[in-house]
């Protein structure tokens, strides 16, 4: 039976080149998608100038997603030479991920009275505006006090509904974990404040090797799981891995 995610990646310490790995691993994880012949869609994206994302929100569907991928949520290192590093020193940067369930229409009830809606120009990179129109929408869930956004470049229509898609999974998110936090307990864990210490997993380029430090397993051939293929990680999670 098909299902949905939505999987949130966002820049942590370390600057421009933290923005490339969180574009590195949206794209790990889409080639992955299109590899499993799962349909995606962007629901969110703010670009850095020089080809990195300061975050990036998107929905997988498909059979299996989320026992396949909801082992991904936590704080992603990457240790390498930068391409903008001139002197060959290798960084350690992170990005953080979080892995959210994505409700059946009658498991959320948002009231429309509850929902505040702001109305801007999508921007990209550096600011550069990509759309004159007030295509780009802001949500505030009032009680809760969420605010969910969408910009990417398209229709104000279809903004609008990527941005309550958001909205849903984190009020989903929230309202399991009602009875311990005002806001998602699950999911500020998986966020974290994208400290370097806490990690869950290590891609480092010079030694080839991904380290998942929750079961202290490290696969080799760093370039092709980069490229998408992430079963070994996975299906070994899957099976190691209990939640």
């Amino acid at each position: 039976m098909a299902e949905s995610i939505i999987i949130e990646i966002r820049a942590g310490a370390g600057g421009e080149e933290a923005a490339m790995f969180a574009e590195d691993l949206y794209s790990m994880y889409s080639k992955y998608a299109n590899a499993q012949n799962w349909k995606q869609m962007v629901l969110d994206s703010s670009p850095t100038e020089i080809g990195g994302i300061k975050q990036i929100i998107f929905e997988i569907r498909g059979e299996g997603v989320l026992a396949k991928l909801k082992n991904e949520g936590g704080v992603h290192r990457v240790q390498r030479v930068p391409k903008t590093e001139k002197s060959n020193r290798i960084h350690t940067s992170t990005a953080s991920v979080a892995v959210l369930e994505k409700p059946a229409e009658s498991e959320i009830n948002i009231n429309p009275s509850d929902l505040k809606f702001d109305f801007f120009k999508a921007s990209g990179a550096g600011g550069q505006n990509v759309n004159k129109r007030q295509t780009a929408i802001r949500i505030t869930h009032i009680p809760s006090g969420l605010i969910v956004a969408s910009q990417v470049e398209r229709g104000l229509e279809e903004n609008r509904r990527a941005a309550m898609l958001i909205l849903q999974a984190r009020l989903f998110e929230q309202q399991k974990n009602a009875a311990t936090s005002k806001l998602s307990q699950e999911r500020n864990l998986q966020i974290g404040t994208g400290d370097r210490s806490e990690k869950i997993r290590t891609y480092n380029f010079p030694q080839d090797r991904i380290t998942d430090h929750r079961i202290e397993k490290s696969w080799h051939n760093i370039e092709k799981i980069m490229n998408g293929k992430l079963d070994k990680i996975t299906d070994f999670l899957t099976e190691n891995l209990k939640n």
